[in-house]
């Protein structure tokens, strides 16, 4: 077994040991207003009910739309989508309709308003489960009420942020055997 010889680093920058999640196009709409933001980071909170929380900055044009609609949908890009999901995260929806400059087709939900992305592997359909955090942290947690996932490939490759404009693409898929 290896000993590493640490340094002193920025408390700052350990997101960029902490991080990757796959990076994914959040959907939102309220009311005859939609919009897709770019997010990086999110965590998995419980598996039943299945939910999951993040942060969206208050100054995110999705942010009062997701506050008001209590709702979104998640989505997933592959690599293929990597310039794209780029390009929606440095431009604002409040400017453009991003829907529309990126081409990005969509499908209806079942249980929420907002837009799926048909470009996108998998979309989870999400309603707020939990407010309590969002006026002093920013902090939605949602639960994931309807989830729609492509059959193929098994493992997608998708691309997660690092910060500081650098991203990870999805390595190699492997099992490890529980100890028995």
């Amino acid at each position: 077994m290896k000993n590493y010889k640490k340094n002193k680093y920025p408390v700052t920058d350990v997101r960029k040991f902490l991080e990757p999640t796959p990076t994914v196009l959040v959907t939102s709409a309220y009311k005859k207003e939609k919009n897709i933001m770019t997010m990086g980071w999110y965590t998995i909170m419980e598996f039943s009910p299945s939910l999951i929380g993040c942060v969206i900055s208050s100054g995110n044009h999705s942010f009062n739309l997701i506050r008001k609609s209590k709702e979104c949908v998640i989505n997933i890009p592959t690599l293929e989508l990597m310039n794209t999901v780029v390009a929606i995260g440095n431009c604002s929806g409040s400017e453009i309709d991003k829907f529309e400059k990126f081409d990005m087709a969509v499908l209806d939900g079942e249980f929420v308003k907002a837009p799926l992305l048909k470009n996108c592997y998998a979309s989870f359909e999400c309603r707020l489960y939990d407010n309590k955090l969002v006026k002093d942290y920013t902090f939605f947690i949602f639960e994931i009420v309807r989830a729609h996932v492509a059959s193929k490939p098994k493992y997608p490759k998708t691309i997660q942020y690092r910060g500081d404009s650098h991203f990870l693409e999805s390595g190699r898929n492997f099992m490890i055997s529980s100890a028995k």
